[in-house]
């Protein structure tokens, strides 16, 4: 029996994460103020994230909490003390990239699902098993990816995984995201978060 697809939103504030809820997504993915892809969205301080989490969960609705940037090793340090914020706040999942903030948030936020990035450019079925073997629950696929692709990847995944897919968005120049373009035209870096989108021009 086929299973009805979860319908996931951004919510870059609070008020788009309201009109997400309220307007039927079952679940928003949001940022906070650190290791987040979307630099320029209001995103939630410390402080806005519980009430933004308790909110949606009032009405039924999970949250995801991107912590998709590749950081650098003078930003590593401060991953710990963030993962264990976004485990007491709530969240049900973090959408995680770099495989080195992915272990630490099987260490400092147990609670979390793990659920790995569009940036990590997963492209076929073994990638998304090693995550699996790895303890991700799901996979965000490359968004480059045809529909008979990621049927293929489902085929030969187990079948507790989660397959995720962009249905509409940006399609980044390069391999979902993972490209230098931004960085080369304008000094401001895509794999921080920081994306000129020099490709739309």
């Amino acid at each position: 029996m086929a299973r009805k697809p979860e319908l996931l939103c951004p919510a870059g504030d609070m008020e788009k994460l309201q009109m997400a809820v309220l307007y039927g997504a079952d679940a928003v993915y949001l940022a906070g103020t650190s290791f987040g892809m979307r630099s320029f969205t209001g995103n939630f301080t410390p402080e806005q994230l519980p009430q933004a989490i308790a909110f949606a969960h009032e009405h039924g609705v999970r949250v995801h909490v991107t912590v998709n940037t590749m950081p650098r090793n003078d930003e590593a340090a401060a991953l710990p003390a963030w993962l264990e914020q976004l485990d007491a706040a709530g969240a049900d999942a973090l959408i995680l990239a770099d495989l080195g903030a992915f272990t630490l948030a099987g260490k400092y936020a147990p609670h979390c699902e793990r659920h790995i990035s569009t940036q990590a450019s997963i492209c076929n079925y073994e990638t998304a098993r090693a995550w699996h073997d790895l303890g991700a629950s799901r996979v965000i696929l490359a968004r480059e990816l045809s529909l008979e692709e990621i049927r293929t990847i489902r085929d030969k995944t187990p079948a507790d995984l989660e397959i995720e897919a962009f249905v509409h968005g940006a399609m980044c120049v390069s391999y979902s995201g993972r490209c230098l373009l931004s960085n080369y035209m304008t000094g401001r870096d895509s794999n921080r978060g920081e994306c000129a989108q020099p490709c739309r021009y």
